[in-house]
Parts: structure tokens; C-alpha cells; sequence
């Protein structure tokens, strides 16, 4: 009897702990074969059989991809399985195995509860699933660095408090059945009163999972995801209910587009972002914090007017202070400093600048600083003319030393001349295909005398592209190494300047843009043989939809120009275009910028149309007593297939190095401080 007593205590500690150690053997014997389920539970002499298995197989990135080897992997499960305390491996990947011997509710909905946390990271936090089949891939999990938010953006707490009000309350109208109600609205109290989103997750996580359709179920879990640490399901989350939409506009409503459009605007893409704030006031076109992002989006795609209208309305609609701060500064930008100020007294509210928090107190300086530079703009004018010098002025005074010119007796002709040319521009941006070829670029730092004080050569595969997002007629450019990469110009020192964004300045007579610059038929020039309209133009900052940008450090200023354009007679096509500084930019010293640009006719074996593009370019640029001048020259034009293959061929001489082609006297160092960068953004309408 007492060997029978002992038999069976035995046989009772083996029966009540194999879940635990099998669990736990099977993590310690390595990675498993994912979602591997076993079926059955059978038990023989000297043989135990679990009924099913879960596994939770999933691997840790950083935003950029590297994988993070040896974070801290905390596992629970709704299941009453082990507890796992792990380590990532040196793939950045672990696994958890689940046995049991019974088929219950829950193991039937088995989800696990991950926490990963790492010295120098933000905790992540996800709900995972076992996954159906075998040879599923591993769960991504992503681990977000320490960083402070960017001032620049709407911050979390902000986007949380603006939204998740508006889906507190749903019902079947909603697509919430009755019976989900309860638990959405304890799962609503817990985050939104009790701000505990970890009790919060689990339940709308359910009643999501079960009601797909309910976006804004999806919505809200996605919101409580975002504050618990869970960035990627909330992505997911999110993504999916825009694509339901976007297939089923039926289904549609704003907070999906706005929660997704703050999302890109963290990973700092305003123009996308701004496309959907723009979809989600489709839906709701009074919904302030819509109107307020797409604003902001606008705003950092230096697109400043449209930027201000945005924020006007986001005003008129109910939104605060923080919209009247973002139209205090696009009113700066946009050329009305006196708007500005007006505005940014009404963020003031009485309150001493110097108590505002430091991005508020930055712009109050700015807009401060604007009313002096105009002051100053206007006190240099006067000083010139009182020398008998007149201003730059291609409108009310044009150059009078054109060759083989002759004056236009009256304005009759300009609007038809426009629209002309305006037609083929507005062709141009339509029809332009993805296109490479070869630059050479010369960099030089002049003497005073205008002779070469420094210079320097290289050659880069150039790439203009039609934007992923367009938004109004626009164009991406940007430089590749020899190997195809995109890379930024190099010779980037103070002494030397960087310049870019030459195809896309006929936008200036683009039809949607012509109404922020005033026009002036001066009369006709022959030019290398050919008839031509030379044309005057100047921007006007407060109608204007497009602008450039001087650049040095990390000041930024919104550049606008005048110029004068010559285009064919016959043809209406633009084949020189010379641009120069609208007003000079005494903040950042830039006293002058003048671009001077020569097109030429370009055609490509893929077809017989033909486009004018540029093939010569030369920027002088005075800045800081400073003079630089760049020379562009563009050949070999090809058409590039980004579909394909997103590596191109070797452009010509391209394999030569920098310290090749260098011309830097001896003693002189052209690496040694960082300098001014003259980058014209894409335009945006």
C-alpha cells in the first residue's frame, strides 16, 4: 500500500506540471516550428499527448531596420500558460511554445502580451496571436529610441485628447452591436478616465477583433495602442481601416485619415501626410484638428499660403492656441509680417513673451525679427535711391542693355502669351516621364574681383521623379552615386554652396501658379537665332503658392524671386529663364541670388515627344561678403524606370573621385565649417 501511495503522488506531479515544462524545455531547446498545432489528447502507458500548441514567434527592429539583439522579453497569455521571462538573440528574434491538454475558450483565442524593453528605448508593448499555419513569418516588433517629440509636430497626448472623445460613445450605427457596448465602454473609461491603457488595450482589442467593420472601434484601439507602446498594431490597425475605406467609401469617416496623417507626420513626410488630412475633410470639412494638421503639414512643405488658409479655418472651426501659433508664423512666411504680429498678440493673450514655452517664445522672435528685416529692407532702398542707384526691379524697371531688343508698345499680347506657354508647362509636368542623366558640377568661391578663389568638380547621376503623393503639378529631384544610392552634393563646406531644384522652375508660369507673380511683356529679343518674348516677372509672397529655400545650419528662410523669361515665338516654349532674389534676406546675409537657366530640346528613344529641359545652369549667390557661383551642365538624358530596377547605370567619368578633381590650392581645407545651402523644395499647389 505504501508503494502504491508513493506511485501515485508521482503520477500526480507529472500530470499537474507539464504545461510549464514542456513550455519551458521547448523554449529552451531553440526556435520551433511556428503555428504547429497538435491535435488529440491521448494519454497510454508512458505517454502524454498535448492537445494543441501556440507559438509566439517574433522578431525586434528600430525604426531603421537593425535588428536589437538582447532586449528584454516579458510574456503573459490569457490562457493560464507559463510566464516567460527571455532575452532577444543575436538575430533580434525569440520564441515562446505553448502546450496544453485541453481546448478551452481561451486556448481557442489564445493571445500573448509581449513587453520589450532596452537601455536607451522606449518600452513596445504588443498582442499577438499564435499564427494559423506552419512557416508563418515572425511577428515584427519595433523598438522606438528615447527622443524627445519634435516641437514641430502634434504630440501624442494632443492627438489622443483631440480624438478620442469623438468615439467615446458608439452604437450600432457605428457598426458596434448592442452586445459589444459594455465592454467597448468599460474599455473607453479605463483609458480615457483612469488613463490606464494597459486594462484598456485587451478589451477593445476584442471587441475589435470581433467587429472589424467598426473603424472607429479600430480607431480607438489604435489611439490606446499608441499610448501603451504599441506603435506597429496601432499602424496596422489604422492602415487597415483606411484601405477598407479607400475600397468601400461607404465606410468612411475622418479619424482614420487624421490619425494615419499624423502618423507620416512623425516620420516627418509632411506632403503625404498632408493628402490625408485632405481625405479626411471630404468627410468632415469643419473638423478643427483636420484642418489644423493639414495646416501644419502644409506649413513644414513650405506650401505657406495655402498652409495659412488651412489654419484660418482651422481657426473659424473651434481649434486653439496651437493652430493660432501655426498661422502666426505662416503669415510671417507668406510675406505679411503685420498680419504676423497681429496674430501672434492674440496667441499672446496678454502674457509676457518670455514665459511662452521655447517653439512658442522661437516663433514670437522670428515674427519680431521679420518687422525689423522689412524695416530694414525698406531703409536699403531708400539709402540706394538716395545714391542714384535703383533697387533690382525687373517689373518697373527692366534691363536696358538687351541686344537686338524691341520694346512691347502695350500689354494686349501677355495674357494669350501666358496662356500659351503656360500650356506647354502645365504639358511638361503632365507628361514628363521618370528621367536620369548625367551633372557636372563645378563649385568655385570667387575673390572680389571676381576671379576663382577655390573650386572643385563632380558628377552625379541626377533623377527627377513624379512625386508618390501628388498634390498639384510638382516634381521630386534629388542625386545618386555612381552605384545608383541617393546621396547629397558633396563639397558641402563653407566654402562652398549646394544647389538644386532646376526642373522645376518653369512651375513659376505654370497656370496654377501664375496668379501669385505679376507678369510684364517687355517686348522681343532675338536669342541664337530664334524669335522670342522676353517676359518679366515678380512673386507676389502673399499670393504666391510656391517658393524656394536658403539654408544655413539650422536656419531655414522661404526665398522669392523675380526674373525674366524668354520664351519661343513660335513654339511658346521656355528656352531661358533668369531668376533673382525678390527682396534680399538680411536675418541670414544673403544680399543676392541670381539663377541663371538655359534649356534646351530633349527627346527620348521611348517615343518622338520631345521636352525642354535644362542642359546649363549658373547660381551666384552673395552671402556673408561671400560670392560662390555654381555651374550645372546636364546631358545624357534617359528615361528612368523606378518600377524596374531602382539602380541606374554609371554616368560617364562618374567613377572619378572627389580628391580627383579637386582644384583646392595648396593649404586650403574646404572641409572645415558648414555652409549656406540654396535647396528649392518640391512645389506644392
Amino acid at each position: 500500500m505504501r508503494s502504491r501511495l508513493a506511485f501515485l503522488a508521482l503520477f500526480a506531479t507529472v500530470f499537474c506540471l507539464p504545461a510549464t515544462l514542456i513550455a519551458q524545455a521547448a523554449a529552451n531547446a531553440g526556435p520551433v516550428n511556428a503555428g504547429a498545432i497538435v491535435g488529440g489528447f491521448d494519454v497510454r502507458p508512458g505517454q502524454i499527448r498535448t492537445y494543441a500548441q501556440k507559438v509566439i514567434a517574433c522578431k525586434v527592429f528600430t525604426p531603421q531596420g537593425e535588428i536589437v539583439p538582447h532586449a528584454k522579453v516579458e510574456i503573459l497569455n490569457n490562457a493560464g500558460g507559463p510566464f516567460y521571462l527571455l532575452l532577444t538573440d543575436g538575430r533580434g528574434e525569440f520564441d515562446a511554445v505553448y502546450e496544453f491538454f485541453e481546448e478551452s475558450e481561451a486556448v481557442k483565442n489564445f493571445t500573448a502580451t509581449i513587453k520589450i524593453s532596452k537601455k536607451g528605448f522606449q518600452t513596445a508593448r504588443r498582442i499577438a496571436q499564435s499564427p494559423a499555419s506552419a512557416g508563418a513569418p515572425r511577428t515584427v516588433i519595433t523598438l522606438r529610441p528615447v527622443e524627445p517629440e519634435d516641437p514641430a509636430l502634434l504630440p501624442l497626448a494632443d492627438l489622443i485628447e483631440s480624438v478620442a472623445p469623438r468615439l467615446r460613445q458608439l452604437g450600432p450605427a457605428d457598426g458596434l452591436p448592442a452586445k459589444f457596448q459594455k465592454d467597448y465602454a468599460r474599455a473607453a473609461q479605463e483609458f480615457l478616465d483612469r488613463g490606464r491603457a494597459d486594462r484598456a488595450v485587451p478589451n477593445f482589442f476584442e471587441v475589435a477583433r470581433l467587429n472589424r467593420s467598426c473603424l472607429k472601434c479600430r480607431t480607438m484601439l489604435a489611439l490606446a495602442e499608441l499610448s501603451w507602446g504599441d506603435w506597429d498594431s496601432a499602424q496596422e490597425e489604422i492602415t487597415d481601416s483606411v484601405n477598407m475605406m479607400i475600397a468601400n467609401p461607404k465606410l468612411g469617416i475622418p479619424e482614420p485619415f487624421v490619425v494615419d496623417g499624423v502618423l507620416v507626420s512623425w516620420g516627418h513626410d509632411p506632403a503625404k501626410a498632408s493628402s490625408y488630412f485632405a481625405e479626411a475633410l471630404t468627410y468632415a470639412p469643419q473638423y478643427a484638428l483636420a484642418l489644423q494638421e493639414h495646416g501644419r503639414a502644409q506649413c513644414l512643405n513650405m506650401d505657406w499660403r495655402d498652409g495659412s488658409e488651412s489654419l484660418k479655418k482651422a481657426l473659424a472651426a473651434g481649434a486653439g492656441p496651437e493652430a493660432r501659433l501655426l498661422h502666426a508664423e505662416a503669415l510671417l512666411w507668406t510675406g505679411t509680417p503685420a498680419e504676423a504680429v497681429a496674430e501672434m498678440n492674440l496667441y499672446l493673450d496678454g502674457r509676457n513673451p518670455k514665459s511662452l514655452p521655447p517653439r512658442a517664445r522661437a516663433v514670437w522672435e522670428r515674427i519680431q525679427s521679420g518687422k525689423k528685416e522689412q524695416t530694414v529692407i525698406l531703409a536699403a532702398k531708400a539709402k540706394a535711391k538716395a545714391r542714384g542707384k535703383q533697387p533690382l526691379d525687373y517689373i518697373h524697371n527692366p534691363p536696358k542693355n538687351l541686344a537686338d531688343f524691341e520694346a512691347a508698345s502695350d500689354q494686349e499680347p501677355l495674357e494669350a502669351i501666358l496662356a500659351a506657354v503656360g500650356k506647354n508647362v502645365s504639358k511638361l509636368f503632365t507628361d514628363l516621364p521618370n528621367l536620369s542623366c548625367v551633372e557636372s558640377v563645378r563649385l568655385e568661391k570667387l575673390t572680389s574681383r571676381g576671379g576663382t578663389d577655390l573650386s572643385q568638380q563632380f558628377k552625379y547621376r541626377y533623377l527627377a521623379l513624379a512625386p508618390e503623393h501628388p498634390w498639384g503639378p510638382s516634381i521630386d529631384e534629388f542625386r545618386a552615386d555612381t552605384k545608383g544610392k541617393e546621396t547629397p552634393q558633396l563639397g558641402f563646406s563653407d566654402n562652398f554652396m549646394l544647389t538644386s531644384g532646376f526642373v522645376s522652375a518653369p512651375l513659376i508660369l505654370h497656370p496654377a501658379y501664375q496668379s501669385g507673380s505679376t507678369f510684364r511683356l517687355l517686348g522681343r529679343q532675338k536669342v541664337k537665332g530664334r524669335n522670342t518674348y522676353v517676359l518679366a516677372y515678380a512673386q507676389e509672397p502673399s499670393k504666391s503658392h510656391i517658393s524656394g529655400a536658403f539654408q544655413y545650419g539650422s536656419t531655414t528662410r522661404p526665398t522669392y524671386t523675380q526674373g525674366l523669361a524668354w520664351v519661343d515665338a513660335e513654339t511658346y516654349q521656355i528656352i531661358h529663364l533668369t531668376k533673382d532674389l525678390l527682396n534680399p534676406l538680411p536675418q541670414v546675409n544673403l544680399e543676392k541670388q541670381t539663377t541663371d537657366i538655359e534649356f534646351s530640346e530633349v527627346h527620348f528613344n521611348q517615343g518622338t515627344q520631345t521636352f525642354w529641359l535644362p542642359n546649363a545652369v549658373t547660381v551666384t549667390l552673395d552671402w556673408n561678403g561671400k560670392v560662390f557661383r555654381n555651374n550645372h551642365a546636364y546631358s545624357d538624358f534617359i528615361v528612368f524606370n523606378v518600377q524596374s530596377s531602382q539602380k541606374i547605370g554609371r554616368p560617364k567619368g562618374a567613377d572619378k573621385t572627389a580628391e580627383e578633381t579637386n582644384e583646392l590650392p595648396p593649404g586650403k581645407n574646404s572641409l572645415e565649417n558648414p555652409s549656406p545651402s540654396v535647396t528649392p523644395p518640391p512645389y506644392k499647389q
